[in-house]
């Protein structure tokens, strides 16, 4: 696959990937920057303003954890409204996938 399309790919799915690893537990950025990196070789650089970007559009907020290896850490939570998007983006995700391997398996 082209380098091109594949980084388009993970960008349209990184949103949603960001908000399911949310709706299991608060996390700190680095932490989902670490999964995400490992899980679909992901940049870190791309993770952190993807969070202020949800934090400013109402979808995670924010709160400090005392740490005992240094400052405090600041963990991301979803919001209700982060909640609704996620539902919404995971419903319109299993549709778009459902249709796109249905394609690919019929061309093959």
């Amino acid at each position: 696959m082209p380098e091109a399309i594949e980084i388009q790919l993970k960008k349209g799915v990184l949103a949603l990937c960001v908000l399911a690893l949310l709706s299991h537990a608060d996390n700190y950025a680095y932490e989902i920057a670490s999964r995400l990196t490992k899980d679909i070789d992901m940049g870190e650089g791309t993770i952190y303003p993807l969070m202020r970007r949800m934090q400013s559009d109402g979808l995670v907020e924010t709160y400090l954890v005392e740490s005992q290896s240094g400052p405090p850490r600041k963990y991301y939570r979803l919001t209700a409204a982060g909640r609704r998007s996620f539902e919404q983006q995971k419903a319109e995700w299993a549709t778009f996938s459902n249709a796109v391997n249905a394609i690919v398996g019929a061309a093959a």
